[in-house]
């Protein structure tokens, strides 16, 4: 870490950065949809008041970059999880990354505005998929189980 410096940048910054950023995405694919967030995670090394600086800062140059940027969007999952989920209870034991229930919400939240109803749906396939993948076989040598691994 003593390697690096640390400065806060300022809005103008940061919103030229990413509108660099646009121009390097959309040079590469002129029709991907661009879609920025905010890690709803708390970074608090430096301690709340830096965390809440730096958010601010990101929050505010992504939208003063959507003003000049109409084709891209914002997405609230800061938000989200600071307003909608402020309750403790939606955060893991170390009190900063939100508990799955939490992530659960705001991935259905980001899919109920930007998934098309058939993404919705494979979107379920690949959930279940998922789990039971996860599922621990009481016979990991039985034929059922070896079907269902085809």
């Amino acid at each position: 870490q003593q390697e690096f410096s640390k400065e806060l940048l300022s809005v103008e910054e940061i919103s030229e950065s990413l509108s660099r950023i646009i121009g390097l995405i959309t040079t590469t694919n002129p029709n991907c949809t661009i879609i920025f967030t905010v890690s709803p995670v708390r970074h608090l090394k430096d301690g709340f008041v830096e965390n809440t600086r730096s958010k601010a800062h990101l929050i505010s140059a992504i939208h003063k970059t959507l003003e000049i940027h109409t084709a891209c969007f914002y997405f609230p999952s800061y938000e989200l999880m600071m307003d909608e989920l402020r309750d403790y209870r939606f955060y893991n034991e170390d009190m900063l990354h939100p508990n799955p229930v939490a992530v659960n919400y705001i991935w259905d939240k980001f899919q109920q505005v930007w998934f098309t109803d058939e993404a919705r749906a494979f979107s379920k396939r690949i959930d279940a998929v998922q789990k039971s993948l996860e599922h621990k076989p009481f016979n990991p040598q039985s034929k059922s189980h070896q079907d269902f691994l085809r």
